[in-house]
């Protein structure tokens, strides 16, 4: 019989538990700054009286803004537990919305190391963020699944080349081990919100069939798009604006933010649906990055089809592609939506 084998270090640390010590309150500027950075224009993200046509207490939260409180909650795990690597390739996210997150709410958010598991001789570690509302109930769950990437995948150089463009109080390579002490999640009953109580601003239910088709849309993204998102949502990584950098990096360009490419695929799917808070799941698998070059931009083609339908909760299933210079950047999308 053979020996199983010994976990590694960081295997041994999957259930590292913390919680952020400030509440993040969801500001109303906050919401139409980063619905901007998507290009998403629902009016549900923008106008307070769209909003409560809809149900709404307050300006409805894009499904992808909690990416941006866990860029910055994420930090500590990157740098004290999740040690090793040079730096990390985003992968997959998973965006669980309870309930939809509105402008004025307070969120306690929680951050767990949850897996690390070895594919193709790659490590893929997956932290997941718990937003709690003040009401002790969970509004929203996120997973974040990257590829640890060590000095052996990418030009010795680009230490010294980042070191001399990033922000003043950003070093993207100087992580490292630190004294380290397990926490765990204290146990206990989770309050999962139910949603508001409210009928959907989406299609009936009885009006869509599998098989429907979700009209294409084209987005463009320039530098200066990426430029701005990383300033909202807080990814300095100069891989998304610096061409050398990028390139010392293994890239043939400067490449779109995943989680930028993700946002506008939801603003694609409820711009069609009619409401962003109807969205129950929300899955993305990255494949390729978009590239966007310094003269010609990028070109985005969005598309999408009902792939199921469930009469007893009337929901759907919604596949989700994008394709950028011919290349498919999502390898699976989907989208869980609410039908009236």
């Amino acid at each position: 019989m053979t020996a199983a084998a010994e976990p590694s270090t960081l295997e041994s640390r999957v259930g590292h538990y913390y919680q952020v010590e400030d509440p993040y309150l969801v500001g109303r500027e906050k919401v139409r700054e980063y619905a901007r950075a998507v290009q998403d224009y629902h009016p549900a993200h923008w106008d307070v009286a769209a909003a409560a046509e809809l149900g709404y207490p307050g300006l409805v939260a894009p499904v992808t803004f909690t990416s941006t409180p866990a860029m910055a909650c994420n930090r500590r795990m990157f740098e004290q537990v999740v040690v090793g690597y040079d730096t990390y390739m985003q992968t997959e996210e998973v965006f669980e919305q309870h309930r939809p997150i509105v402008a004025g709410d307070e969120l306690h958010i929680d951050v767990e190391l949850t897996s690390v598991r070895k594919i193709a001789g790659r490590d893929l570690i997956t932290v997941t963020n718990t937003f709690t509302d003040a009401a002790g109930e969970r509004v929203h769950t996120l997973h974040t699944t990257v590829v640890g990437v060590t000095a052996e995948d990418v030009d010795p150089a680009i230490k010294s080349a980042v070191q001399n463009t990033m922000m003043h109080d950003v070093d993207l390579f100087g992580v490292g081990e630190t004294e380290y002490h397990k926490t765990l999640r204290p146990e206990g009953d989770v309050r999962i919100a139910t949603g508001l109580t409210r009928t959907p601003g989406t299609p009936s239910f009885d009006d869509v069939k599998v098989g429907d088709e979700v009209p294409t849309r084209h987005t463009r993204l320039s530098r200066g798009d990426l430029v701005n998102y990383a300033g909202v949502a807080g990814d300095a990584n100069p891989i998304h604006w610096d061409e050398d950098i990028a390139k010392l990096a293994g890239l043939p360009d400067v490449i779109a933010h995943g989680m930028l490419t993700m946002g506008l695929g939801a603003g694609f799917a409820s711009a069609w649906s009619g409401d962003p808070g109807a969205v129950t799941r929300y899955a993305v698998r990255l494949s390729a990055p978009a590239i966007v070059s310094a003269t010609e931009g990028c070109d985005i083609e969005y598309s999408g089809r009902i792939k199921s339908l469930d009469p007893e909760t009337r929901t759907g299933v919604i596949i989700v592609g994008a394709k950028s210079a011919g290349r498919k950047i999502f390898g699976l999308a989907t989208m869980n939506v609410r039908f009236s």
